[in-house]
């Protein structure tokens, strides 16, 4: 007999179909997060310490994951529960892009335990986790960005807090392959890799992610998964909305998108050099152009 599913409760609340923003870096997570923060009802959380490190635990060894028992499901829901806890002085642990999503000022928490009814998360890497967390809310909505390639790499290579990922001190004995997180499908690749520039290994690990949002595609159902286009979001935040709160039955805010300044569609072109330019694209061409991100042979041109 299959065993009742777990009936988790945090502020006295009952978490019911909550919701998780997935992407790779700087695909727009964060600015999807924050209209869901800022919306009636939702407690979004992106970036507490707890869940930070039982995420990335997981990207670095898939196989953790895998093991029977469940272990990994109850330490992703037990980690989820701690990092949604509304208390005096919670929000000290966030990272910035969260207290400033939350407009958190004080010491307070930035949401009323009798207020929330929906939760949620956008944990940076919680792509690397999307099977685990099926299994710990089975009833979980999720969200994926996707952005275009060339322009993640462009920031991402700005960015030198999101490059500590990528210095080969990071790989240990314990480093498993293949490693989505990485994008390095065995071990004999490393060498490579560790001589890649910094534009391709973005490009590698921007690939990968896709890769595991087409896999997500395939095997959620629809009304359970949602893909946004960070270039729609942009240029069209009302009608997106509309369509992120058609899919989640809430009513979404559009004006925290309006509030914030989020990087332009096609910045790549004056950020990455052309050498920069050809290698994400020879690493990561069958996804840009199954995206529509550049032309097929037959195609139109360069988005």
């Amino acid at each position: 007999m299959r065993p009742p599913p777990h009936i988790l409760v945090v502020n006295g609340t009952k978490v019911r179909r909550p919701v998780f923003v997935l992407g790779a870096p700087h695909s727009g997570v964060n600015l999807l997060a924050r209209a869901l923060k800022r919306s009636p009802g939702f407690h979004m959380t992106m970036g507490r310490p707890g869940m930070a490190s039982v995420v990335r635990t997981f990207a670095r060894r898939p196989s953790i994951m895998r093991s029977k028992g469940g272990g990994s499901v109850r330490v992703l829901r037990d980690a989820m529960a701690d990092a949604w806890q509304l208390v005096a002085g919670a929000c000290r642990e966030c990272a910035a892009d969260c207290r400033e999503a939350g407009a958190v000022t004080g010491s307070g928490p930035c949401a009323s335990p009798g207020v929330v009814t929906r939760f949620g998360d956008a944990e940076p890497d919680l792509l690397y986790s999307a099977p685990v967390l099926i299994q710990a809310f089975p009833d979980a909505r999720l969200i994926q960005l996707i952005r275009d390639g060339r322009d993640v790499a462009a920031d991402m290579i700005a960015d030198r807090a999101s490059m500590d990922w990528a210095r080969p001190g990071m790989i240990s004995d314990e480093t498993e392959f293949p490693n989505p997180f990485l994008g390095v499908n065995s071990g004999a690749h490393l060498p490579k890799w560790a001589r890649m520039d910094p534009a391709g290994k973005c490009a590698l690990r921007w690939r990968s992610a896709v890769r595991l949002s087409a896999a997500l595609r395939k095997e959620m159902p629809r009304d359970q998964l949602l893909t946004v286009r960070y270039e729609d979001l942009v240029s069209a935040p009302e009608h997106t909305v509309t369509s992120v709160s058609a899919f989640l039955e809430t009513r979404v805010s559009a004006v925290a998108l309006y509030g914030a300044t989020p990087p332009a569609t096609g910045g790549w072109r004056g950020r990455l050099t052309a050498d920069e330019v050809a290698l994400v694209e020879k690493v990561a061409r069958e996804e840009l152009t199954r995206l529509g991100y550049i032309a097929t042979p037959k195609g139109s041109l360069r988005r």
